[in-house]
């Protein structure tokens, strides 16, 4: 039996977003720009998709950018909202320590055009308040972007609280909510959003596509130059397809969103409860103010990697932090934001639970964990200095 508990780095695609996806593949496939009626046809098609995000999200459809996922929307988002501070003299920009690496990424790029960055800490429990954040924000301050929910520790941030004191000190409020979206209620115009990106592959939607909500009135600098593609911002030929699947996933979603929480809650918080069980191991953070399926641990005296491919032989697929680098030895950024030293955030144990899931496959995750730590901890020689007292415990 294979388990997939790996739900943050993608999910399987829903029956509904292929049905949704098949007769644009096939019958359906005429370029949107073209004028005759095949090309009308997917054009139709796409002002429908376009319709359903932004009705998922509270806001009207011309404010909706198809994307080639996530992090392509978090580039154009930011570096837009950039470029319009710096035409008023505000080269400032305020984020935290443990966005995603899209985020980062493109701060540290703007960072070498001039611009100042400051990335709030994070508390151990993996949250920042509305307060700190206003208190970051100076008269240059032209971008605020604030992750919806972290990616790897699953903690939800005061995202309403936070996008009310931007919009009152007239800063643009961004959020990543690629973790976010399709899972727990959002709507821009009350949360105070200006813009906010989604990837469709986060909630049982295709891979290769997601949506920036842009709030009407602010200017978005192109990331991809090309045709006169969706409003002149982002040149190229829809992914008609794909960007039905994703319409449909989405509105599939957020229709469930309530009753696939409670179950989702529910069978976290029994895994919660089965893992901290095994001596030395750390929940990282927020107990309760976290994504319904999010579980991220640490157990002193092993390494992830370890424990990761022994729990593949077991069955179990995990992650130990973001799948986007996966491929890295340094331990993960977010840990470490929170608090976590590094011989015990390279410990690191991620789940994700989705709707597929259920309570046995959970039982049978506590008991591959419980197993496997174990057993790498009798191998050891770090944890045996741990158990005979040449080295403290941190756990």
């Amino acid at each position: 039996m294979q388990i997939y508990a790996d739900n943050a780095a993608t999910t399987k695609m829903s029956q509904i977003a292929i049905d949704a996806m098949m007769p644009y593949m096939q019958g359906i496939f005429g370029n949107p720009s073209s004028l005759h009626s095949v090309g009308q046809e997917a054009a139709e098609a796409l002002s429908e998709a376009r319709a359903a995000v932004a009705a998922s999200l509270g806001c009207e459809p011309r404010e909706i950018y198809f994307t080639s996922g996530g992090s392509e929307a978090d580039n154009q988002a930011i570096v837009s909202a950039a470029a319009n501070g710096a035409k008023k003299g505000k080269k400032h920009i305020i984020s935290t320590a443990f966005e995603h690496h899209a985020v980062l990424h493109t701060l540290k790029k703007l960072e070498k055009q001039g611009f100042e960055v400051t990335l709030l800490d994070v508390h151990q429990s993996g949250l920042i308040t509305a307060a700190e954040v206003a208190a970051a924000i100076r008269e240059d301050t032209c971008l605020v972007t604030v992750m919806y929910a972290n990616n790897e520790i699953g903690t939800i941030l005061p995202i309403a609280e936070i996008g009310a004191m931007c919009r009152e000190k007239g800063v643009v409020f961004h959020t990543d909510a690629v973790q976010a979206a399709g899972h727990l209620h959002i709507n821009v115009a009350e949360q105070n959003i200006d813009m906010l990106s989604l990837s469709a592959h986060k909630f049982h939607g295709p891979k290769g596509v997601g949506a920036l909500y842009c709030r009407k009135g602010i200017i978005l600098s192109n990331i991809i130059e090309g045709g006169a593609q969706e409003r002149g911002k982002r040149g190229g030929t829809e992914n008609i397809p794909a960007i039905m699947g994703m319409a449909a996933a989405l509105s599939e979603a957020c229709a469930n969103a309530d009753a696939n929480a409670a179950k989702l809650s529910k069978m976290r918080d029994r895994l919660i409860d089965g893992l901290l069980k095994i001596e030395h191991s750390v929940l990282n953070g927020d107990r309760t103010n976290r994504l319904p399926g999010n579980v991220n641990m640490c157990f002193e005296g092993i390494e992830g990697e370890s424990l990761l491919l022994m729990l593949d032989m077991h069955g179990v697929c995990a992650s130990s932090g973001s799948a986007c680098t996966s491929g890295s030895l340094d331990p993960s950024h977010v840990l470490l934001a929170i608090g976590r030293p590094h011989e015990v955030a390279h410990g690191s144990l991620r789940l994700s639970l989705s709707e597929y899931n259920t309570e046995e496959e959970v039982d049978a995750i506590i008991s591959a964990v419980t197993e496997v730590v174990q057993y790498l901890r009798n191998m050891s020689p770090v944890w045996r200095d741990l158990k005979e007292g040449r080295k403290p415990h941190v756990i």
